[in-house]
């Protein structure tokens, strides 16, 4: 019998929770329930049961095509006024509400990892609200009494140290009273990593302490952090609308200019979504971009260049801003802009495109016993208790 969240029909978006029993589906469908309902979001939601092994949650259609017309997430927070700053539910709400009307659907091998999911991207959201750094790309820093740097290992947390303080002390001026040197692609490690680490020091001690002890033995950065800690949603093949969003994403707006794309750290920027219409921004404190005013931005990169005393290409970030602020002045000029920017990217290699990813970036299963986050320099595998394979 169907309960009154309950629908016959397979989700078309959402998520998935997958259980190997009956009783297992059960107690996960009651989890998901009382979560719903303590948010007083059950009139939205359907709770269904097409696949005995899945229970399956979405938004329903016509709050989707009320709340988020077009697939933008933007104005979700507006219409249902809530205060996702001052109110950690009202941002567990957004959270929940973007992610039940994501065309393409989650999958979670457990309700922990889900609602481990939703908590992660709540902490990152708090973790990018709160950094302030300095802009470099050939340079970099970290608070010395909590890192010390090797050529060949990077930069790595000293002995008897929280993992947890170092990567604050380093991010966030407001403990520290600095502002460290970053380039944007490694704050979002760093920001992606404090949440990871928050939720495994509460939720799986076993984790946290290798996680501690890779991070004491050997920096990892680039793709091959991407390939740990992150699963992406959306491809070349199935992308996301370009204004689809949920707070705690992390995301590549790619620069499509040639000659400025050429310049180092003017490739693109990675950032976080943190709700409510605003992404994260690194270099100017207390501020953050729209998706209107990113997109400005990083177009307005190709008409700020200058040729530094050593004749290479450089961009001044004081005409960037000057340029945005006469395009929002300009309608018809802004709208040019959009819609060249606001586009999928190409794949790599290929010419042409916009600025926008096809996918979003987010952290991988952390949970005892589902976990698939393996770290390179740590002896001990997580083993999965289940045999769900979910696509990276």
């Amino acid at each position: 019998m169907l309960n009154a969240f309950q629908s016959e029909r397979p989700a078309s978006r959402g998520l998935r929770i997958h259980r190997p029993t009956i009783s297992e589906r059960d107690i996960a469908q009651a989890n998901l329930s009382k979560v719903l309902t303590d948010l007083n979001l059950s009139q939205y939601v359907k709770i269904g049961s097409d696949d005995p092994d899945f229970v399956s949650v979405e938004l329903k259609s016509e709050c989707v095509a009320e709340w988020m017309p077009d697939g933008d997430t933007a104005g979700v927070t507006s219409k249902l006024n809530l205060d996702t700053v001052r109110n950690p539910q009202d941002l567990e709400r957004e959270i929940l509400l973007t992610m039940l009307a994501c065309p393409i659907v989650f999958e979670f091998p457990s309700f922990e990892e889900f609602i481990s999911s939703v908590r992660i991207r709540q902490k990152i959201v708090e973790a990018a609200r709160k950094t302030s750094l300095s802009f470099a790309t050939h340079e970099a820093e970290r608070p010395a009494d909590y890192w010390s740097y090797d050529e060949d290992q990077g930069f790595i947390v000293r002995p008897q140290k929280s993992l947890i303080d170092a990567l604050r002390y380093a991010t966030q001026p407001e403990l520290s009273g600095q502002r460290y040197t970053f380039s944007c692609r490694r704050a979002g490690e760093y920001i992606v990593l404090l949440a990871v680490a928050r939720e495994a020091a509460e939720f799986h001690q076993e984790l946290f302490y290798d996680l501690q002890k890779q991070a004491e033995t050997r920096a990892v950065k680039g793709r091959e952090f991407e390939s740990i800690f992150q699963r992406q949603i959306g491809s070349w093949d199935n992308p996301l609308p370009v204004k689809f969003f949920i707070p705690g994403d992390r995301t590549w707006f790619r620069n499509p200019d040639d000659a400025s794309g050429e310049i180092t750290g003017y490739e693109g920027s990675w950032t976080f979504y943190l709700g409510n219409g605003v992404f994260a921004d690194f270099w100017r404190p207390n501020q953050f971009y729209s998706l209107t005013t990113k997109c400005l931005s990083i177009y307005h990169w190709r008409n700020s260049t200058f040729f530094d005393a050593n004749g290479e290409l450089q961009i001044d970030e004081s005409r960037v801003e000057a340029q945005v602020e006469k395009s929002l002045k300009d309608p018809l000029e802004m709208t040019q802009i959009l819609n060249e920017m606001l586009r999928l990217q190409v794949p790599s290699g290929g010419q042409g495109g916009g600025c926008v990813e096809p996918h979003r970036e987010y952290v991988r299963q952390v949970c005892r016993g589902t976990a698939d986050l393996n770290l390179p320099d740590i002896a001990r595998p997580l083993q999965l208790k289940t045999p769900l394979q979910l696509k990276t």
